[in-house]
Formats: C-alpha cells, sequence, structure tokens
C-alpha cells in the first residue's frame, strides 16, 4: 500500500484558467499541513470546469454559530461553539466543539454563490466567471495574405 506524501498538482494547474491561486494556496497548504491546524475537516469538490464547492464538516453548529464571509478574495468561514455545560462529566468526548476560523484564497473571478448547512455539513459553492474580455477568442484562418506581411 502506497501513502500519499506529497501533492503535485502541475497537471490540474495547466487545466485551470483563472484558478491560479487556488491551487498555489491548495499546495501551500498540503505542504504545511502538518503545521497546520485540520479542524474543521473539509474537502474541495469539482462539480463542473466552472463550479466548485468547499464543503466542511461541522457537526454540533447551527445556522446561527456559523459565519461564512467573502472579502478581496478571500473566503472566511467561522464557528463559535456555544459554552459547554460545566456540570456534564464525559466518559469519552470525540466530537469537537470548539470555536474555528478557517479561511480560503480564491482565484480571481471566483465568486461566492451559496451556502447550505445540511446534516451537519455546510457546503460554500464557488462559481469561475471570467469576463468576456479575458475568455479564449477563436480566430479565423483565412488564406489572403495578411497586410505586412514578410512572405
Amino acid at each position: 500500500m502506497t501513502r500519499l506524501t506529497t501533492l503535485d498538482l502541475p497537471s490540474f494547474h495547466r487545466a485551470s484558467i483563472g484558478f491560479d491561486r487556488l491551487f498555489d494556496e491548495m499546495d501551500r497548504m498540503f505542504m504545511n499541513s502538518a503545521q497546520s491546524n485540520s479542524y474543521p475537516p473539509y474537502n474541495i469538490i469539482r462539480k463542473t470546469d466552472d463550479e466548485y464547492a468547499v464543503q466542511l464538516a461541522v457537526a454540533g453548529f447551527s445556522e446561527e454559530q456559523l459565519d461564512v464571509v467573502y472579502e478581496q478574495g478571500v473566503l472566511r468561514i467561522e464557528g463559535t461553539s456555544e459554552k459547554v455545560d460545566e456540570d456534564v462529566t464525559y466518559l469519552h468526548k470525540g466530537v469537537g466543539s470548539r470555536n474555528f476560523r478557517r479561511e480560503f484564497r480564491l482565484a480571481d473571478h471566483v465568486e461566492v454563490t451559496d451556502a447550505g448547512l445540511k446534516n451537519g455539513m455546510l457546503t460554500v459553492t464557488l462559481r469561475r466567471i471570467v469576463p468576456e474580455e479575458l475568455q479564449p477568442k477563436k480566430i479565423k484562418i483565412t488564406s489572403a495574405p495578411v497586410s505586412g506581411s514578410l512572405i
């Protein structure tokens, strides 16, 4: 059985027009994962070529305890847990109930379109909307000589 110890993103990066910073940030986060906080666990999902989602496991948090903010290219997700009842004695406490703050730096032209909480999973939908002037343009090839041609 092999274990994934490095993340090689160049093949994804080549096909990611508009997501350059997203992949750079993911690469940086993966390389520093040993030193970073991993709570709450999250997934990054590719739905289509232009639609992605960030999914966080936030069991025990209500909608009122979660805050999703998108500002200047950064998606910030914060959770504030209620004060734990001091009178309760736990024999085993495996469900985290601590405050958290997780930030994701998004690529240019990526917008947050939706956020929903279902069954303890917070899903934030992202959409790449590239302006018309930055989209690829099809250039028609003709057999007529181009002005200023050297041939």
